[in-house]
């Protein structure tokens, strides 16, 4: 064999290994941009390495089997079928557990697998959306939510407004519930059907409908210049969110927000039983009292089923959750370091601010001046409540039960927390189940 022949021999073996390298790579490329389309399925496929391994009997341990029935009692004394808790320390997923009936009809145990209507606390994860937004550049906290120059600037939003303060209305009004919509006509998201049957509608307005239906009102206050709660507002944001990317707010909230922090059991709520996510609970009410539906059909239903349209509240409270995916979209935007944060600090000292004389709170429902964190949500079939320490403790409860308190409950599981946390807190094992 010549020296030539060897040389062609190297130069097709190089050339072959080049173009096997090339198909190797096309190969992969070709296979990540599937993955990419198929949507949340990688993303969900990594939920399983800790959301899905979770059992109650991970978090039983002997030193808190009296607080297990402190807790138990607890449910019993107020009539709530079911219960979940999660409690996070410094990042870390210390306890995970359900109490009670997810289903008692259908003989299904609480787990903290299972997920449970948030109520208001959806306001938060909408929040994060937010400033996840304004920290892209796609978004100001200043910028005008209607007019020519505002973000719904269509002429069906503009050709609806008869109050003109409605044109100095800012995002971060919006967040604050400082844009001026009051309840002088009851709360939009809630009393769909007294506006159908007002309007002489054939059915419930879309959510760009009724916010048509309310620019053609008065405001309450000049925005800004006041602070009125508004889950009108915080839908609104979910519109601001949607026509800035483009996207559902579901989708966008999902695929920039919760998978990011590492959240994979936030589902948008139903209004119905039939149509329940999987691993969602059956809801109870205060009362067995039959409502009119929502929709304005006439048809008697249970209140927790169809007396109001959870879904269309999108970021006002439409979201399901397990308390522990809960408590990790906190750990994610806390400024602690064992979970990779999601928001600058920067962000999250906008979220968390305190002023004394003044309600800015973004989010959260209140922030105090020792830096406890303070979100709660009520509907008639759920109750949450998350406390969040300045010794970087965190505590979250979610019930599949209303409590003819309402929204007043949320005293009470405040003062169970303060009990738990004053008997047991030094109990809980060292460990991090996430």
């Amino acid at each position: 064999m010549t020296k030539n022949d060897i040389k062609r021999g190297t130069g097709i073996i190089l050339l072959c290994a080049i173009v096997c390298t090339a198909v190797v790579f096309s190969l992969a490329f070709r296979r990540q941009g599937e993955e990419r389309q198929e949507g949340h399925k990688v993303s969900d496929a990594m939920a399983c390495g800790w959301s899905d391994s979770l059992t109650n009997e991970v978090s039983d341990c002997r030193e808190l089997m009296s607080m297990d029935r402190t807790i138990e009692r607890f449910i019993a004394r107020w009539n709530i079928k079911g219960m979940s808790l999660a409690v996070t320390r410094n990042d870390s997923l210390l306890y995970a557990k359900g109490y009670g009936w997810a289903d008692v009809e259908e003989g299904r145990r609480m787990t903290p697998r299972n997920i449970m209507r948030l109520a208001s606390a959806s306001k938060l994860v909408t929040a994060i959306a937010i400033m996840r937004l304004v920290e892209d550049g796609k978004l100001r906290l200043d910028s005008k939510v209607f007019g020519e120059d505002g973000i719904l600037c269509d002429t069906n939003y503009t050709n609806a407004i008869k109050d003109k303060r409605l044109y100095d209305v800012t995002v971060d009004n919006l967040l604050q519930h400082k844009g001026g919509f009051g309840l002088g006509a009851g709360d939009p998201m809630f009393n769909t059907k007294d506006i159908i049957a007002a309007r002489h509608l054939p059915g419930p307005p879309t959510n760009e409908e009724l916010t048509q239906i309310v620019l053609g009102r008065k405001i309450a206050f000049t925005p800004g210049q006041g602070f009125r709660y508004s889950n009108f507002g915080y839908m609104l944001l979910s519109l601001v969110i949607e026509r800035i990317t483009g996207k559902s707010y579901w989708d966008f909230v999902t695929e920039e927000v919760l998978h990011p922090a590492g959240c994979y059991r936030f589902r948008a709520a139903t209004n119905y039983y039939a149509d329940r996510n999987e691993d969602e609970v059956r809801y109870y009410g205060p009362d067995t009292v039959a409502v009119e539906e929502y929709n304005g059909s006439g048809r008697m239903v249970e209140r927790v089923y169809g007396g109001s349209n959870v879904n269309g509240l999108l970021g006002a409270g439409g979201w399901c959750a397990s308390a522990s995916d809960l408590a990790r979209l906190v750990a994610a935007t806390d400024k602690y370091p064992h979970v990779r944060n999601i928001l600058s600090n920067a962000s999250i000292d906008s979220l968390t601010a305190f002023a004394k004389d003044d309600k800015v709170s973004r989010g959260w429902s209140e922030i105090d001046e020792r830096g406890k964190w303070r979100r709660t949500g009520t509907l008639s079939s759920t109750h949450t409540l998350i406390e969040r320490f300045p010794n970087g403790e965190c505590w979250v409860m979610i019930t599949n039960s209303g409590v003819w308190t309402g929204h007043n409950f949320s005293r009470e599981m405040t003062r169970l927390i303060s009990d738990l946390r004053a008997t047991y807190g030094s109990s809980f094992p060292g460990r991090d189940l996430w």
